[in-house]
């Protein structure tokens, strides 16, 4: 079977398009024929040994997919030959063949096509656990989400008008600010590229400020770290809370006196725990993930799309932070 294999350490542009033999399938797993893969940060991190997992070489990156089920172990209750599922398998996913456990399988939603599903699970999965379970986000709050264009963000967007706040963005470009406006955003910024010199992330914050409004943000959710972060933490309500999902622009430093003035939480999300530690609040996330989609609140936007050959470009473009919304590979 072809499968894109990360064989040594770096960047996207030294994955390889091989021939690797099929996997074999135990008796508690099924085995997956691959139709699409959703592209997300991770990837870009695992490849480089920057991540919090180092599978061992030659592996394939690609953690969400999208297939039908080919071969079920003999320990097997939950699914079918021919069953159509998305699965999260940390790595692995860029391949025409994967084997996982079947708890790692969900099926996908009424009506929803290959390429939505493969950018469905993880940025919403994600995105619902940090606005629900880590900041118990209420209707009228205001949420302020950086990086609001990307697949988490986007996802926030949603999920946040989906949930009755009033949303506000912060993003990279006119183009990105048209996309979040278009998914439901409230109002929103474009902020310059670092790096910031003290006088710059004065006029940053003070951007975030104004956007916020005299009250201040009650949930910040930053997918983009750096120097944004502690800018807009000086926007933050009373007794905000501050989500930590992710460092593209670089893991922030932050003056520990600022949560105290504004007696708010900083609030680490980390789902992949999540959902190994609490999988009964994990489904029911899913359960409702899956009804607001059914129901039109959320529609995954997917970008573009690249062949098993090209995903390599698809990595490169998240890495480089040029996507918005969701990008796929596509395995015919």
């Amino acid at each position: 079977m072809k499968a894109l294999l990360s064989i040594t350490p770096g960047g996207p542009e030294t994955l390889s398009l091989s021939d690797i033999d099929k996997p074999s399938c135990l008796d508690d797993q099924v085995l997956i024929k691959v139709s699409a893969c959703g592209i997300n940060y991770p990837d870009a991190l695992i490849i480089q040994d920057k991540y919090q997992f180092r599978p061992d070489r030659p592996f394939s990156p690609g953690g969400e997919i999208v297939g039908t089920i080919e071969e079920v172990g003999a320990k097997v209750g939950r699914w079918s030959k021919g069953d159509r599922v998305i699965a999260l398998v940390r790595w692995g996913g860029m391949a025409e063949f994967v084997t996982c456990s079947e708890t790692d399988c969900l099926p996908i939603p009424m009506g929803m096509p290959d390429n939505e599903a493969a950018a469905f699970i993880f940025t919403y999965g994600t995105s619902y656990h940090a606005l629900k379970d880590r900041a118990n986000l209420a209707p009228g709050e205001k949420l302020l989400i950086l990086g609001a264009a990307g697949g988490v963000g986007l996802a926030a967007v949603e999920l946040g008008k989906a949930m009755g706040a009033e949303v506000l963005v912060g993003v990279s470009s006119e183009e990105k600010l048209q996309v979040a406006l278009d998914k439901g955003a409230n109002d929103g910024l474009v902020y310059p590229r670092g790096p910031f010199d003290k006088e710059s992330s004065k006029a940053l914050a003070n951007s975030f400020k104004q956007l916020a409004g005299k009250e201040g943000a009650n949930v910040i959710y930053d997918a983009i770290g750096g120097a944004y972060a502690e800018a807009a933490l000086r926007s933050i309500a009373w007794e905000g809370h501050f989500l930590v999902v992710g460092f593209p622009a670089g893991i922030p430093s932050i003056p520990l006196n600022l949560p105290l003035l504004k007696g708010c939480q900083i609030t680490g999300v980390f789902w992949g725990s999540f959902c190994e530690r609490n999988s009964k609040g994990n489904e029911q996330n899913n359960a409702e993930l899956e009804q607001m989609y059914i129901n039109g609140k959320i529609k995954p936007l997917v970008s573009r799309t690249f062949t098993l050959s090209e995903a390599s470009h698809g990595i490169s473009m998240l890495a480089d932070r040029k996507a918005t919304g969701k990008i796929v590979v596509e395995i015919p």
